[in-house]
C-alpha cells in the first residue's frame, strides 16, 4: 500500500487541530475515521507518528519528520491542482535577461485594462529559451536562436546594441561607440543567454572576451573596468546599476526579439499577448542614453 494524500491530510489536520475530534470538524468526516487514516498511515510507514493522550496530541520523531514532508507534498499538491484548473486565468512569460525592456510596464498596464480576467506573471529563468523549454512559463521573450520544430514564435520587433562600460570609464562621456572600437577592449559575454557572440566581429579582428553564466556576473565584472560588455537596448532599461554606464554601439546589426510558444496546447491568451507586444514595439519610445546609468 503506498501512502496517500488524505492520510497525509489527517495526520496534518490532528497535529493543527490539537486533537482527533476537531481535526474530524474540519476535514468533514467522523473521528472513526480520522482514527482509522491515521492508523492505515502509521502501518504503511511501520512506525508511530503521534503520542496521544485524552487531552492532546504531539508527534513523535518520526511524526515531526514526516509532518514536514507532509505539509511541502500537500502544498505541491494543492499547487497542481490550482495550475490545471485556473491555468487558462494566468500567463506566465519568461525571459532571460530583461522582459520587453521599456516596454514591460505599458505592456502589463495595457495587459490588465484589456484582460483583467488574466493574471500575468513575468518569470526570469537563466535559460536560452527563457523557461520555455522547462515548461515554466507560457510564452517567452527570447533574442536568440531557438528550437522552431518544437516551438513557435514571431519577431515583435528589434532592438538596437549598446555597450555597456563602467561609469568612470572614458567611454561613459561620450555620445555612442562604435563597433570596430571594441576590438581593442576585452569583452564579456554570456554564453548560455547572451546575445553577443564572435560572430559580430570579423574573423581577423575580434577582441579577447571573457565568459560569465549570469547577468549579474555579468554587469559585475564591467564594473571592474576591466572589461564591457554589448548587449540589447533593453538591457539598460532593466538594470539600472550603480557603477555601469550604457551608450548607443553603432556599426552592429541590432538584436531581433521574437516572442516564443509551444506549438503543441499554447495558452489561449497567446495571440492577444503576442499582438500587443508587437504593438507596443512599432510604436517605440524615446531612450535616454545620456546619463541613464551611473
Amino acid at each position: 500500500m503506498d501512502v496517500e494524500l488524505r492520510q497525509l491530510r489527517a495526520l496534518v489536520a490532528i497535529v493543527d487541530a490539537g486533537s482527533f475530534t476537531d481535526a474530524a470538524l474540519e476535514l468533514g468526516v467522523s473521528q472513526a475515521a480520522v482514527s482509522r487514516t491515521l492508523a492505515a498511515l502509521e502501518g504503511v510507514l511501520g512506525t508511530r507518528l503521534l503520542h496521544r493522550t485524552s487531552r492532546h496530541v504531539a508527534a513523535t520523531a518520526s511524526g515531526t519528520l514526516v509532518l514536514a514532508r507532509a505539509r511541502h507534498l500537500l502544498a505541491e499538491a494543492d499547487e497542481l491542482v490550482r495550475e490545471v484548473t485556473t491555468g487558462h486565468t494566468r500567463l506566465r512569460i519568461g525571459h532571460a535577461w530583461s522582459a520587453m525592456g521599456h516596454h514591460t510596464a505599458a505592456f502589463q498596464r495595457g495587459w490588465a485594462a484589456a484582460h483583467p480576467e488574466v493574471e500575468l506573471q513575468f518569470i526570469r529563468t537563466n535559460t536560452s529559451t527563457g523557461g520555455l523549454a522547462e515548461g515554466v512559463c507560457d510564452l517567452a521573450i527570447v533574442r536568440g536562436a531557438f528550437d522552431d520544430a518544437r516551438f513557435a514564435g514571431t519577431v515583435v520587433g528589434l532592438e538596437r546594441r549598446v555597450v555597456a562600460v563602467a561609469a568612470d570609464d572614458p567611454w561613459a562621456r561620450r555620445r555612442s561607440v562604435h563597433l570596430d572600437e571594441t576590438r581593442a577592449r576585452t569583452v564579456v559575454v554570456d554564453r548560455r543567454t547572451g546575445t553577443t557572440t564572435p560572430e559580430l566581429w570579423p574573423t581577423e579582428g575580434r577582441p579577447a572576451m571573457e565568459y560569465t553564466q549570469d547577468i549579474d556576473d555579468w554587469l559585475a565584472a564591467i564594473t571592474t573596468g576591466r572589461c564591457i560588455g554589448i548587449t540589447p537596448e533593453s538591457t539598460a532599461t532593466q538594470y539600472r546599476r550603480e557603477g555601469i554606464s550604457f551608450r548607443p554601439l553603432r556599426g552592429a546589426a541590432p538584436v531581433p526579439v521574437h516572442v516564443a510558444w509551444p506549438r503543441r496546447d499554447p495558452h489561449p491568451a497567446t495571440t492577444a499577448a503576442v499582438a500587443l507586444i508587437a504593438e507596443l514595439y512599432a510604436t517605440g519610445a524615446p531612450v535616454r542614453w545620456r546619463g541613464a546609468v551611473r
